[in-house]
């Protein structure tokens, strides 16, 4: 196994290419909502292939977003979930005028009609054009991440988890 630092863990970094079955799970919470765990690009593509399962994981998610409970994301309930992923201010040296316009960009993406909010078909299109973006980018090779409970990746790797045990 490779030593990871808890600075590390917390700040969401992940090691590629890991010699271990993409099934095994290790690790303890960190800070009370997240946890290492293994998966490649086999687990998020079953997950979103199995359409009820990712359909249910998309509609809770989409639930806990909408804070005013009017059916539509606004770019305030939206901006909240792209800042806990904290990819761009952990990894990347920028001003936080280029990361509001890149928060500002992705929310365009979501919004696919131009009408200032996302309806629940544009956060489930848009979340599956990402995952798989993201499956396609993992290739074959395990890849260990720091996923927080509840997140869509971490259901993903619950999903074939419980699969694989049965």
């Amino acid at each position: 196994m490779t030593d990871i630092s808890l600075t590390d863990l917390e700040n969401g970094a992940f090691l590629a290419g890991m010699r271990t079955s993409k099934a095994k799970m290790w690790a303890s919470p960190i800070k009370d909502r997240m946890s290492v765990e293994v998966l490649d690009s086999a687990t998020i593509v079953n997950f979103i292939k199995d359409e009820e399962a990712f359909n249910v994981s998309i509609h809770d998610r989409f639930v806990c977003l909408d804070a005013d409970r009017d059916g539509l994301l606004s770019y305030v309930e939206l901006l909240k979930e792209l800042q806990s992923l904290r990819v761009l201010e952990t990894h990347f040296e920028t001003d936080p005028e280029e990361v509001a316009r890149v928060y500002g960009s992705l929310f365009v993406q979501f919004d696919h009609d131009s009408n200032g909010a996302v309806d629940l078909e544009e956060f489930k299109s848009e979340t599956k054009r990402m995952m798989l973006a993201m499956a396609n980018g993992m290739g074959f090779l395990p890849v260990q991440m720091v996923l927080e409970e509840g997140s869509l990746l971490k259901v993903a790797v619950e999903r074939e988890s419980t699969k694989l045990a049965a």
